[in-house]
């Protein structure tokens, strides 16, 4: 395996071991959990998410305060991503779209890990064609480190060809909502199916 596997596998482990921490600590001081039969991490305010400063698709800049105004699913990724990042991206747009049909109002966000490439008009032909309530989200180098590393993510730009290269990051999709923040996250294995009913959980016991 190659050193770049291997800082990617330990990579990936760490902020798993960050989830699951927080997982922990928050769920053991709580012995009366309000979202107990929501089946996800149950962490309604736990240490994850946090201020942040980005330009949207319009080149505007935005903060967390002006983008997490409903509930909002979060996705750290990249458009030249091959597989994983737009896979990820349709199945949360499939999964705004079956909450939309329940009447609840639910907003898809992707927060690029390549700034370089992903321009606000790259991002915006992006999520344009995955859902029309999709924001895109890009920034400096230090503006995406900053909320990747309020979220716990992980991300490394791989060697290689300087134009077409890939990036390792983690592919997890957070739960957040006004005041709270953080309610749970869904990984890869989470269907769109899974996703709804389990956010529709958590909304409802907000209401």
């Amino acid at each position: 395996m190659t050193p770049r596997g291997i800082y990617a596998i330990f990579g990936a482990v760490g902020v798993v071991g960050l989830l699951s921490g927080t997982l922990y600590t928050v769920l053991s001081k709580s012995n009366n959990d309000p979202f107990a039969d929501c089946g996800g991490g149950a962490v309604a305010g736990g240490a994850i998410g946090g201020p942040f400063t980005l330009t949207d698709e319009i080149n505007k800049t935005v903060t967390d305060a002006d983008i997490i105004t409903k509930p909002t699913l979060v996705y750290f990724g990249y458009t030249f991503c091959p597989d994983v990042c737009p896979m990820d991206a349709a199945r949360n747009a499939d999964a705004v779209d079956m909450m939309d049909a329940a009447g609840y109002d639910v907003t898809p966000v992707f927060i690029t890990i390549d700034p370089a490439r992903d321009t606000p008009e790259v991002l915006r032909e992006f999520t344009h064609n995955l859902h029309p309530k999709m924001i895109g989200l890009t920034g400096t180098d230090a503006q995406i480190k900053a909320a990747s590393t309020a979220y716990k993510t992980y991300y490394q730009k791989q060697e290689g060809d300087p134009k077409y290269y890939m990036m390792d990051h983690s592919t997890f999709t957070y739960l957040m909502v006004p005041k709270i923040g953080f309610l749970d996250f869904f990984d890869r294995d989470a269907t769109a199916d899974v996703m709804a009913k389990r956010t529709e959980c958590y909304l409802d016991h907000l209401k």
